[in-house]
């Protein structure tokens, strides 16, 4: 008996349907007619192994896809595009993410994949290296370009991961889980699209003024803005110290055109990176107005960070400030406070985050689309928000028919840019956990009676689930 037992064993880890630490309930039982997850992957025409990374009940794996340069001309040519899979078992829903930038190549899991218990496909935005075209034709950098990227890895991948899909992302991720499902509606069951800004008219940014003036409570504000005048009163001092440090890490400014030039955009960050990622919990870490300069030099590193405006800190993100520059939109808000202190009118802008021989003409109308699509058009799609997040400022509006489409919108009370489900009062988050496993087709008998029961599938694994988005130095989603 135990001779046959081992051979069972044996047999299912060769057939790969046993993740490194166990199988899930079913797996085991179909090992001697599956083969093995990674061979059915890389069956699919353009796919390609990078590593396999081990993670305990999951098969982990880097890959790369053959993509057309241009969807709407695959005779132009083909890029790697990468993308990694967490497999938990191909009779599990699976979630579509991205962040809109790189992809993470060490095991991670989004909250939906912990809702609803599945797989995770996880690619990498088109350009984001070394995910980019060589050699790089700019004008095909495009939100059509990305949703069409996710539609053809969805079509590969869905024989395989044949259960319903999700799709999901934060900040730059959720703009990009949102622009797919308004290009391709029908691919996935439903959309999870974290603290998402939804820029419509570029030209507009009213909003984000009427934000920073209630934001937080009146003291922290007004320390704040304190804190920002006095770092350009006394930029002398401080920009030669920048300078040097630069010089000592072989950091550079020939795209922004000086170290005073990539202070001025460090400073004009600083509140808006204050309540991208703290909490007014945190306001007490504001130095005083008449702080020493290395008190102050310090704050200014941690909240915006002297690397962003660098070119070595620029260059990593030019898909983003080109797709900005060109589609997206970037926020701008009024700062009388700063009154006679700024030297650069006009260089608080995506063209000049971006090198001058990548051309760039800003193509209105794409957002006005995105944005009469989700209020007129959608259907499950969920926006979740955080009360005190800059981006917050110009959120998606699911319309007055909002319910009758099985849309949501909600907001985390006092949330930052990190905000997610868990963070939402107890009946939102109970509406929004049991509208995700519905989606996916996974909801409990017990939910169904009473969605007060509704909860995350899988338990909590403090190194597997990552944060909504990962912390960016310069203003970007």
């Amino acid at each position: 008996m135990r001779k046959a037992l081992r051979g069972l064993l044996a047999l299912a880890v060769l057939t790969g349907t046993v993740g490194v630490g166990g199988a899930t309930a079913g797996t085991a039982a179909a090992a001697t007619t599956e083969p093995d997850i990674k061979e059915r992957v890389l069956a699919i025409p353009g796919m390609s192994f990078v590593e396999e990374k081990p993670y305990e009940g999951y098969r982990y794996l880097v890959l790369t896809y053959d993509q057309p340069v241009d969807h709407r001309n695959p005779a132009k040519g083909t890029f790697k595009q990468r993308f990694t899979l967490l497999n938990k078992s191909t009779d599990r829903p699976t979630v579509f993410f991205t962040s809109g930038y790189n992809v993470n190549t060490n095991p991670s899991r989004s909250e939906p994949t912990r809702i609803v218990d599945g797989n995770q496909v996880s690619m990498e935005y088109r350009f984001f290296t070394p995910s980019r075209p060589q050699p790089a034709d700019w004008s095909k950098l495009d939100i059509w370009q990305a949703a069409s990227d996710q539609h053809r890895l969805y079509q590969a991948l869905k024989p395989v991961y044949n259960k319903n899909w999700l799709a999901t992302g934060g900040s730059k991720g959720g703009m990009t889980a949102t622009y797919y499902r308004r290009f391709f509606p029908d691919d996935m069951n439903g959309t999870v699209a974290y603290v998402a800004p939804n820029d419509v008219n570029n030209n507009e940014d009213s909003a984000y003024d009427k934000f920073f003036a209630n934001v937080g409570d009146q003291a922290c504000r007004t320390q704040l803005n304190s804190v920002q005048r006095q770092a350009l009163v006394r930029r002398d001092e401080i920009v030669g110290r920048y300078q040097k440090w630069a010089d000592a890490n072989g950091k550079t400014f020939k795209v922004v055109g000086s170290a005073d030039k990539a202070y001025e955009n460090v400073v004009m960050d600083l509140v808006w990176a204050f309540w991208q990622y703290h909490l007014q919990s945190e306001c007490a870490s504001v130095p005083a107005t008449n702080a020493s300069t290395d008190e102050l030099y310090k704050f200014i590193d941690t909240i915006s960070g002297f690397d962003g405006y660098t070119d070595q800190g620029l260059e990593r993100f030019t898909p983003y400030y080109y797709q900005a520059g060109t589609e997206l939109g970037a926020p701008s808000f009024k700062t009388p406070h700063l009154k006679g202190l700024l030297r650069y009118p006009g260089i608080y802008s995506p063209r000049n985050y971006v090198s001058r021989d990548i051309p760039m003409k800003f193509r209105p109308g794409a957002m006005a689309d995105i944005d009469r699509w989700v209020r007129n058009d959608s259907k499950r799609m969920l926006f979740v928000y955080g009360q005190n997040d800059p981006w917050s400022g110009e959120p998606f509006n699911v319309g007055r028919n909002a319910a009758a489409r099985d849309d949501y919108r909600f907001y985390a009370p006092g949330g930052n840019h990190g905000s997610n489900i868990a963070q939402l009062v107890a009946d939102d988050r109970a509406k929004a956990t049991a509208e995700v496993l519905e989606w996916a087709g996974v909801t409990p008998a017990a939910v169904r009676k009473d969605v007060t029961h509704a909860k995350p599938l899988a338990p909590f694994d403090a190194k597997l689930d990552r944060p909504v988005v990962d912390r960016q130095n310069s203003l970007r989603p």
